[in-house]
């Protein structure tokens, strides 16, 4: 083996952990936006709270991983790419998961009926932007499909901007119909924390063009 080869083996390994453990993490949300929607679905209170819980356990591996990702950073002198990047990235993906699990959590702790049109769409729109993040992040592996990445990135930004109007309609169809003002503070708050989650998506997309540009 010839010194260039020792070197490779040695620092190839820990570069390529990063991809591995951003993957991970963008298999977690791609799960995380399916049990949102079976969340929003699930007319029944205790059902419901089984599968949030099952969101919760998704949030916390999510933790851990983001956390690995963070110690790895401090660890590797050769990263894939800008430390600076894979720390924003990082961020920007944990930042979905906690939402997600934010925007369930409140739906059984305020007692909300998801049954309601605003809810239904960001459920079906965070889950669009979740399998956006996991093609793109699965390409950035070796950056050769860039019309995949470009498409999902472009997907992502047309879903939050879907999901301003969501927030939008919702906002002004609450309150016009609903006269219980509890009832409204607790679903604005929700459909607040739900459309946060579509922005988080979009600046993980934010920071994928960053370094695609770059490096592609």
């Amino acid at each position: 083996m010839s010194a260039l080869q020792s070197i490779l083996k040695i620092f190839l390994p820990k570069n390529l952990v990063f991809y591995e453990l951003f993957e991970k993490v963008a298999a977690n949300l791609l799960t995380m936006g399916g049990q949102l929607k079976q969340v929003v679905a699930e007319p029944d209170f205790d059902k419901r709270a089984a599968i949030i819980a099952q969101v919760e356990d998704m949030e916390h591996a999510n933790d851990e991983l983001t956390h690995q990702l963070f110690t790895e950073l401090g660890r590797n002198f050769i990263t894939p790419f800008d430390r600076e990047d894979i720390h924003h990235l990082a961020t920007a993906m944990d930042d979905i998961a906690d939402y997600i699990y934010s925007s369930a959590k409140k739906i059984n702790f305020y007692r909300v009926n998801p049954n309601d049109t605003g809810i239904q769409k960001f459920a079906e729109l965070i889950e669009q932007g979740c399998q956006q993040v996991h093609k793109a992040v699965i390409e950035l592996r070796d950056m050769k499909n860039m019309r995949s990445i470009t498409e999902s990135l472009v997907r992502i930004n047309s879903i939050e901007n879907q999901a301003d109007d969501v927030f939008d309609m919702s906002i002004e169809r609450l309150f016009a119909l609903e006269e219980d003002a509890k009832e409204v503070i607790k679903k604005r708050e929700i459909y607040q924390v739900l459309e946060i989650a579509t922005d988080k998506c979009e600046d993980v997309a934010n920071v994928i063009e960053s370094i695609i540009i770059k490096y592609a």
